[in-house]
């Protein structure tokens, strides 16, 4: 890959470790980077705290960068005094340093909760309206089109990546669904890396049959997944809840949590 330097935010972070470990040797120099304290670095490692809500810090971290893997920010609902600072001035910040210092490409570590309020009848594309279903959600929503102002108008481009459930295993009846092996999720990652274009939007996801999601658009791009949550059909596929609002959409809990709509109005 013509990567030298490869910035990972988030480092810290449940898919970050995982990240580091598996990315490790791949490039010339890995800058690994949290608000939180991580590991020290290894050979071939660069190890920078940072707030992504500090703009000046952030432009630093940007700086002799080819690419970007956005992992950082906070990864679960939480209060808007939480959510804002960390996933979208946080957001803004890393895209305009990429613009300032020069980096033409982002990987962002999107989120299903995007569309999380669609009903888990309908099989969506990449194309699907925007349903967020938290606060957390929304902000991934607004990252994604940060994106694409950057992409099309500077010239950064970007594969926002619509992660589902990524574990080491699927923990229930929905993430029959939504689970994304590691071993798929840094295959994605590459596709990241290396395919051809300006703004796509994908959706993070193993060869699920139970999939809410037509994945074409990151199968058109090159990727191809080789792990499959099917396996576990017989130990999960029982493992659901009493709520019906979760168990109505993609989402999940994080749709039921804090709703006082009408079940009636969702789309």
């Amino acid at each position: 890959m013509p990567y030298h330097r490869v910035l990972l935010t988030g480092a810290a972070g449940n898919l970050g470790r995982v990240l580091r470990e598996r990315l490790a040797g791949r490039f010339p120099v890995l800058r690994l980077s949290d608000v939180a304290e991580m590991a020290p670095a290894d050979p071939g490692e660069e190890v920078v705290r940072c707030d992504l809500a500090d703009a000046d810090a952030v432009t630093e971290l940007c700086r002799d960068v080819d690419v970007i893997l956005h992992f950082g920010g906070r990864s679960t609902e939480a209060d808007w005094d939480t959510v804002l600072p960390a996933n979208i001035i946080g957001a803004v910040n890393l895209w305009e340093a990429a613009r300032k210092t020069g980096v033409k490409r982002i990987v962002f570590a999107s989120s299903n909760h995007v569309i999380g309020l669609h009903s888990r009848s309908e099989r969506i594309d990449h194309r699907a309206m925007a349903a967020p279903d938290c606060r957390y959600g929304l902000s991934k929503a607004f990252g994604e089109d940060l994106a694409a102002l950057y992409a099309y108008k500077h010239g950064i481009a970007a594969l926002c990546i619509r992660i589902g459930s990524s574990y080491a295993e699927p923990a229930d009846a929905r993430q029959l669904s939504t689970w994304m092996s590691f071993g798929d999720l840094v295959r994605m990652i590459d596709v990241g890396l290396t395919a051809d274009y300006t703004y796509e939007i994908v959706y993070g996801v193993s060869d699920n049959s139970r999939t809410f999601w037509d994945n074409a658009n990151a199968e058109r791009l090159g990727y191809t997944p080789r792990d499959s949550a099917d396996r576990f059909i017989p130990a999960l596929a029982g493992k659901t809840t009493d709520d019906p609002i979760a168990e109505r959409t993609q989402g999940g809990s994080f749709s039921s949590a804090e709703f006082t709509g009408d079940p009636d109005a969702l789309p």
